[in-house]
């Protein structure tokens, strides 16, 4: 009687193929059940008392993205105990395409986003490269999931080379106009990964400069020291020279002191040594030269070079004020006169009779 009941025919499938499929079922669920629990909770533990990061990512990664594909696995595996149809055959087998290439991307994913955090932020909390990362995370979003659409229309029977090829003068005509947006794009990685300046530095590039305030995939916003914002295309950043204030770490300052030519030798042999102590004794100074250098039209020049042993202009100009104040304050002491422009006429006179 039970061999009649197992022998019998449902579907074109016996009671007993449907026990079987069951059965495998039940037993591939148990059996993954066991590795969740004890396996992979066992690792889990281990992994708290590791100081590496990346065994408790891969754990995580392994309960998000591949458990699930195990039970698909083990769903398909007891199908082939029955005889099924072919529409459902197929369903089964495109719903499997479909799991794999969406688990298969996301596990991607979530790699290429760890490798961007782990390797670029070094568990830094910086804002810029929060930000640069989560617009190249977009750009890697939409080429994995278009990669993946492609590779699944493969995989399930439509004919994509004709589709590509119909596609192939269209993508020229969209190639040449996107062009220039593609072109700041690629200029968005290399500041990205070459790093030339950051959010917040102060920079310099051809007759524009500010602070950086926003890098965006195709803009980089600068706020100028006069208050406008800047908005300049990534192609013209990295094809342009530019300079990064905030990476220097001195400030080379020149100027020329003039005084008048009525000033004694004495005096002018003295110039030299009362500006280097003056910047001598300055913090934050290193002193470079100073040299009577040269006979103007109207002042004997004395060149003075010297740095600022700091990245702020504030403080430069600090610096250089109170240079100014004490090199007047010790000229006036000594009775040296600055020159300015003057202008002497000589009457010659002769008188004729």
């Amino acid at each position: 009687m039970l061999q009649q009941i197992l022998l019998h025919n449902y579907f074109n499938n016996r009671v007993l193929d449907y026990l079987t499929f069951i059965l495998i079922l039940i037993a591939g669920i148990i059996a993954i059940q066991i590795i969740k629990k004890y396996v992979l909770k066992s690792l889990a533990k281990w992994a708290q008392n590791s100081k590496n990061p990346l065994d408790d990512f891969i754990i995580a990664t392994v309960k998000r993205n591949i458990l699930p594909l195990l039970y698909y696995g083990v769903f398909y595996v007891s199908t082939q105990s029955l005889t099924l149809a072919r529409i459902i055959v197929n369903g089964i087998r495109n719903l499997g395409v479909a799991f794999a290439v969406y688990f298969g991307i996301k596990l991607l994913m979530e790699v290429v986003v760890y490798l961007l955090e782990s390797v670029w932020l070094n568990d830094e909390e910086n804002s810029s490269k929060i930000k640069a990362i989560k617009g190249i995370v977009a750009v890697v979003k939409v080429l994995l999931w278009g990669f993946a659409l492609v590779l699944f229309l493969d995989n399930i029977g439509v004919k994509i080379s004709a589709l590509v090829a119909g596609l192939g003068i269209g993508g020229i005509a969209v190639a040449l106009a996107a062009q220039t947006i593609l072109g700041d794009l690629f200029s968005y990685f290399i500041i990205f990964f070459d790093r030339p300046f950051e959010l917040g530095d102060s920079i310099v590039i051809d007759s524009f400069k500010g602070t950086v305030e926003y890098i965006g995939i195709k803009t980089t916003r600068l706020r100028s020291v006069d208050g406008e914002q800047v908005i300049i295309s990534n192609k013209d950043l990295t094809n342009s020279k530019l300079r990064n204030f905030k990476r220097m770490e001195r400030r080379r300052v020149a100027f020329t002191i003039g005084v008048a030519y009525e000033t004694k030798l004495e005096s002018l042999k003295e110039i030299p040594g009362i500006i280097s102590d003056i910047i001598s004794n300055i913090d934050k100074t290193e002193l470079d030269r100073v040299h009577f250098a040269s006979y103007g039209d109207y002042s004997l020049g004395f060149d003075v070079v010297y740095y600022v042993l700091d990245k702020d202009y504030k403080r430069y100009m600090d610096i250089q004020q109170e240079i100014n104040f004490k090199i007047k304050e010790e000229f006036e002491k000594r009775s040296i006169r600055f020159a300015y422009p003057t202008q002497n006429i000589y009457i010659n006179s002769n008188n004729h009779s």
